[in-house]
């Protein structure tokens, strides 16, 4: 039977916010924007961790293997600075490197800030779950997700997020189906192949 409801992991990688320092601001601006996105009905799994490797990847193993989450998304810790680990950290559980999200992502955030050649996000599956490396910023957060349009509401460039759906659908199993993703189409319209489109 496929699940009626998607499993969504949320990672703020900060030192400070998660000693206290200032209040993390990742995890909120990701819940409201996929809120407002996902017509699905989503379970959040939140957590807010130090920049330690070890724990980036003990959080997505259990994440992943053992809440059952179906896509992951981290914010924080993707830049050049020496505690910038969660790359590595997620390049160290996965099961295969999807680079294209990464390479999409940098070229949205280009059109904003040349310092978007410093950002080293990187995206994974593992077992049957996405796992996707977002910048810290909630404004970049946005931008990367959504994509650009014009004044008229046109897409400049497309957002990450309209591929993800159909990249959830392809790793659908007999043995353990996947939910089926909709979104609100004046945010994001998911593209799928028409033989992959099942109706509402």
């Amino acid at each position: 039977m496929i699940e009626q409801f998607i499993k969504i992991g949320l990672i703020s990688i900060s030192d400070r916010a998660s000693s206290g320092v200032y209040a993390d601001k990742g995890i909120p601006s990701l819940q409201e924007w996929l809120e407002k996105t996902v017509i699905t009905p989503i379970k959040f799994e939140t957590r807010l961790i130090a920049d330690e490797q070890d724990e980036i990847e003990e959080t997505l193993i259990d994440l992943v293997d053992y809440q059952s989450c179906h896509l992951i998304f981290t914010t924080g810790g993707t830049g050049p600075a020496l505690r910038d680990v969660t790359p590595e950290a997620t390049l160290k559980i996965a099961d295969k490197v999807m680079p294209g999200f990464g390479e999409q992502m940098r070229q949205i955030s280009l059109n904003f800030v040349p310092t978007a050649i410093l950002s080293r996000q990187v995206a994974v599956i593992r077992k049957q779950c996405l796992i996707v490396n977002l910048p810290g910023q909630p404004k970049a957060i946005a931008q990367t997700l959504e994509g650009l349009k014009s004044e008229a509401g046109e897409v400049k460039v497309h957002g990450i997020f309209a591929a993800i759906p159909y990249c959830l659908d392809l790793l659908d199993t007999d043995d353990s189906p996947m939910p089926y993703l909709e979104t609100n189409t004046s945010i994001v319209q998911a593209f799928r192949p028409k033989s992959a489109i099942k109706p509402s």
